[in-house]
């Protein structure tokens, strides 16, 4: 808690609500009675009553006076709240390897730990924060944030690899603003929250002190990997490379194939036609055949000088009539 709104003394009875847009009224025909809404802060009485010597408001049923935090205190009530300290304290546990550690460290011993302040440079591994310097860390101003409150993250990584010793897991830490700055969307901005005491009076009536607190949220996140080498995983890891790389190349053969334009080009080049050399082979080692003689017949026709003749081989010497 940095800063705070008080609204002592209340007791529950009839007051003027707070100015707004829909509170302010110039006679009781502007005041229905029994509404209510999300920023009001009781029930209409369906009366306009004086808010102050120029303005009227609707009254409400509520706890009066309504609490008036239009005008946030500034600089911070508790601005001395950035010298306060810190301590987180984080255990991890890695099921699968049955591992565990904490951000306290088997080195650090309760004197060491009653004196270090978390520093990045020269004490990264103290679980001990001032708050000023951790948001700081984030880039933003304590004494801006403590105004209006905010939500900040500590965030603790554990990388841990456990093939080496444990002693090499360590924490990491880190730091971020959490909750939206921006001064073009600056409604409802911080972090806020109200209580209240209550108390009765010698009479019997009961009052209560309500605060309206600002303060800074801390949320603590942790996260993080382990591993450790398995030659089961491993051997998997390979064959499916492997695989893929089959894969690649079959895919790549039909792209260049089927459907570039130069595909015939790229096919001739892959591809090399040769003759099947085992049937011409096997055809020379045949016996060599004979000439086939060839037999013309001539039909000579009515009165045709033409007399049939017999078929002369080829291999015979032609046949010459004396």
């Amino acid at each position: 808690m940095t800063n705070i709104i008080v609204t002592m003394n209340q007791t529950q009875g009839f007051c003027p609500e707070l100015p707004g847009r829909t509170s302010v009224c110039k006679s009781d025909s502007d005041c229905p009675a029994g509404t209510t809404d999300t920023h009001s802060s009781g029930v209409a009485t369906g009366r306009c009553v004086p808010y102050n010597r120029t303005l009227k408001t609707c009254e409400v049923a509520a706890w009066c006076p309504v609490e008036d935090d239009s005008l946030v205190p500034s600089p911070a009530f508790l601005k001395a709240a950035e010298n306060f300290t810190l301590l987180v304290k984080n255990n991890i546990w890695y099921p699968k390897f049955n591992f565990t550690k904490r951000n306290i460290l088997p080195n650090i011993t309760t004197t060491y730990l009653k004196s270090c302040i978390y520093d990045a440079a020269t004490d990264p591994f103290c679980p001990i924060f001032r708050l000023g310097r951790l948001v700081e860390y984030a880039g933003h101003s304590f004494q801006d944030m403590a105004v209006e409150g905010g939500i900040m993250g500590i965030q603790i990584r554990w990388d841990c690899n456990l093939d080496r010793a444990a002693s090499f897991c360590l924490p990491r830490y880190s730091f971020r603003r959490l909750d939206t700055r921006d001064k073009n969307h600056n409604v409802s901005p911080g972090y806020n929250f109200r209580f209240a005491k209550y108390y009765t009076d010698l009479t019997g009536t009961e009052h209560r002190t309500q605060i309206k607190a600002y303060g800074i949220r801390f949320d603590i996140i942790v996260f993080g990997k382990a591993g450790k080498f398995d030659i089961i995983p491993t051997m998997i890891s390979i064959g499916s490379g492997l695989a893929l790389f089959g894969v690649a190349t079959v895919l790549c053969d039909i792209i260049v194939l089927y459907c570039m334009k130069k595909r015939y080009y790229f096919r001739e080049k892959k591809y090399k036609y040769v003759e099947d050399y085992e049937q011409v082979d096997r055809l020379s080692k045949l016996p060599h055949l004979p000439p086939v003689p060839v037999v013309t017949t001539l039909r000579a026709g009515p009165g045709s000088p033409i007399s049939p003749k017999p078929p002369v081989s080829s291999d015979s010497p032609p046949h010459h009539p004396h």
